[in-house]
């Protein structure tokens, strides 16, 4: 892969902003006159590590990459608007996706002014890699995949996504936000078998830390060192870095989390099938079911009467009546179920 080619002209040839920090790096100081900080209330008035040095090592041995293969942003949304802004020429270029999906990839397009190029799932929500990549053409720089797949749940066959690796000259963005509910080995552990390869995950769902908004990109180190040219200088702040060190720190209490949530789902998935309201409940391999009902609009207003907030996806592609359904505490999933028992 030629990356050179891939990238826009203007952010091949950008000096990076130099952060203060970065000037006097791997040298020891303990009086700190360069940034033009308030000297009081120490940690917070000092700029976080614009780098995340500290919480990328420490992440490193977890998801079994190199520091040097992660970037960390401001939720995954920054990764996805960043892969717009490094690789997609406004106006001229265009991307590839899947539908339904993930709705932050067309968002980001439209606003960084690049035609987004849907390709519809077949009807039992699988990927045909053929039909995305014909959809391509030499101004498509970028395919998303998202891996389990929101809305519809479910892992694509990792044979699938290798035929669009080995066949798209351009970027491949795997989101793995929902893997860690999956038991499909990830991408993120194949970078080095794939230079055209970015995986995203977050702390928003697996590490249930939607609130701190740390997402994280994994890819080469050439792709890393553009998302750190282009990124804003303090993009994560000192507070986010201190919780997520701490998360991790506790990492079998995550661990725990996980496999009660896939005990409950393995709850769920089966209840709801039973409700005469349910007409498909689709596998799962996220924390998340999407099931086709009677008829969405209706019952998701009587769950929001009763103090019950799903997601109506009827209104979006081939999701017809259907609604999703996250999976939480034994306690709320059973009161989600008797509140449909009783829908009329």
């Amino acid at each position: 892969m030629d990356l050179q080619s891939l990238v826009r002209p203007n952010i091949w040839a950008l000096e990076p902003y130099s952060c203060a920090r970065d000037e006097f790096k791997g040298m020891e100081a303990h009086v700190f006159l360069d940034a033009n900080e308030n000297p009081y209330n120490n940690p917070v008035n000092r700029y976080p590590d614009p780098l995340q040095e500290k919480l990328k090592h420490r992440l490193a041995p977890i998801k079994q990459v190199r520091p040097s293969q992660i970037f960390l942003g401001n939720g995954s949304d920054e990764a996805i608007d960043l892969v717009y802004r490094i690789f997609c020429t406004p106006g001229q270029d265009n991307v590839v996706a899947i539908a339904p999906t993930y709705g932050m990839y067309k968002v980001c397009a439209d606003i960084n002014n690049v035609e987004y190029r849907s390709v519809s799932l077949t009807a039992n929500w699988q990927l045909d890699p053929q039909a995305l990549l014909r959809a391509t053409d030499a101004n498509t720089k970028v395919i998303w995949i998202c891996s389990p797949n929101n809305p519809t749940g479910n892992d694509f066959p990792r044979k699938v996504i290798h035929e669009v690796l080995t066949s798209f000259d351009g970027i491949v963005v795997i989101d793995e936000a929902y893997s860690d509910f999956s038991m499909q080995v990830p991408f993120r552990s194949m970078l080095d078998n794939y230079p055209n390869i970015i995986v995203l995950n977050t702390f928003s769902k697996a590490w249930a830390s939607a609130a701190i908004r740390l997402g994280m990109a994994f890819a080469s180190e050439d792709i890393i060192a553009l998302f750190n040219k282009v990124k804003y200088p303090y993009n994560v702040n000192l507070l986010t870095q201190e919780r997520a060190c701490a998360l991790i720190d506790d990492f079998a209490t995550m661990d725990s989390w996980l496999v009660q949530i896939r005990r409950e789902r393995d709850h769920v998935l089966p209840a709801l099938g039973e409700l005469s309201i349910v007409k498909e409940v689709f596998p799962s391999d996220a924390n998340f079911v999407l099931v086709r009902v009677t008829d969405a609009n209706r019952i998701y207003r009587y769950l929001v009467e009763h103090g019950i907030v799903v997601r109506n996806r009827h209104n979006v592609q081939l999701c017809a009546n259907c609604l999703r359904i996250t999976i939480g505490t034994r306690q709320e999933n059973n009161e989600l179920l008797g509140a449909l028992r009783f829908f009329k």
